[in-house]
């Protein structure tokens, strides 16, 4: 007998392809819903959790059928159920260093557990295709070969933490990277989302806070991230700022092509280097209604210092019920405090260390 838990996962299986399929709307006959300036009201809260991955698995097509589809989502469904499942109150302490990858969101000690994780439960459906992955070019699905440029330097961003070692192979031994609150990551500071959730492109963090809510006026539009309360403002019909201007989210103009918004942005910072990219990334969105319960969403990454040729992606938003809740990531939370004195204390231990080597 199947559990309740599962029941539950496999109805939002199923609620989430109806919203993204939108059965009975004729895209033809489907009349577009308008603002007062005559533009395509896009306004909404958008759910786009999916367990379509950035890139496609090697070997695989770039749709998937009904029964790839179910399959593969009825198994994630049960792996959920299991997930939920009560544990046992005598169960035995976990091994030293955590459970490993296979233990959970974080996976080590301290990790989430499958309840406050909400990495989608269905496949993304584009053209009424079930795709394999967001990439659509390259043809193959998969993010375009790194310059030797790009490569060198994503080694060296790679080269600032260690991978062995004593105590936590995960620990940064990055000279001064607990010295400073603000030489910290944006994401563990609670910043910025981290996984590109704000964008652009705003990419589906397959973790939780799937949330994107889109107001609209004539003069700008703003895109909210659940995800860290990130709120992305693109300035219409606009010029880009100055180039010694950089921005976390980079500098967002858009207009109009027909019923499409086209949003261009540049001007990046090089704290917020996607994938490895540099400051002159140039990501250019396309948002066009496709039914009265979703948007596609179009994205073309351009980057010459980066990748050996400009890729693009592209998934539906379903149009959701659901409602953006604060995100009070740090909110008593004094884990930064703890970092940084942790920091202090090894200092410390090391110097004593030291001396006791030269006496």
């Amino acid at each position: 007998m199947r559990s309740f838990p599962l029941l539950l996962s496999l109805a939002a299986v199923a609620c989430a392809l109806t919203a993204q399929t939108s059965p009975g709307v004729n895209p033809e006959a489907y009349k577009i819903p308008r603002m007062a300036d005559g533009h395509p009201n896009l306004q909404g809260t958008f759910d786009i959790a999916t367990l379509t991955p950035l890139e496609r698995p090697r070997g695989q097509n770039a749709t998937l059928t009904k029964e790839e589809v179910k399959r593969l989502e009825t198994a994630t469904a049960e792996r959920r159920a299991r997930g939920d499942a009560p544990l046992a109150a005598d169960r035995a302490a976990p091994p030293v260093g955590g459970l490993g990858p296979g233990g959970g969101g974080g996976g080590k000690v301290g990790g989430y557990n499958s309840f406050w994780l909400d990495p989608g439960s269905s496949y993304n459906v584009v053209d009424g295709q079930y795709r394999s992955s967001i990439v659509k070019d390259p043809v193959d699905g998969r993010i375009p070969a790194m310059t030797p440029e790009g490569l060198k330097r994503i080694t060296a961003l790679r080269g600032q933490t260690s991978d062995s070692g004593e105590g936590d192979p995960d620990l940064d031994k990055t000279p001064g990277a607990y010295d400073d609150p603000e030489r910290r990551p944006l994401g563990e500071r609670c910043l910025l989302g981290f996984g590109s959730t704000s964008g652009p492109p705003a990419l589906p963090d397959y973790m939780y806070n799937n949330l994107h809510q889109i107001v609209q006026t004539r003069d700008s539009i703003m895109i909210l991230t659940e995800m860290v309360h990130d709120a992305r403002i693109v300035r219409m019909n606009a010029q880009h700022l100055p180039p010694q201007i950089r921005k976390w989210m980079g500098d967002s103009v858009g207009h109009w092509e027909g019923d499409t918004l086209v949003i261009d942005t540049t001007n990046y910072t090089s704290k917020t280097r996607f994938r490895g990219s540099t400051e002159n990334l140039h990501v250019v969105e396309r948002l066009t209604r496709t039914g009265p319960r979703s948007i596609l969403y179009r994205f073309t990454v351009e980057d010459p210092a980066t990748w050996v040729r400009p890729w693009t992606g592209e998934l539906t938003w379903p149009l959701t019920d659901q409602h953006i809740y604060e995100y009070a990531c740090h909110e008593a939370n004094y884990s930064l405090a703890g970092i940084l004195s942790g920091a202090r204390l090894r200092d410390k231990e090391q110097a004593e260390a030291a001396r006791h080597e030269t006496k």
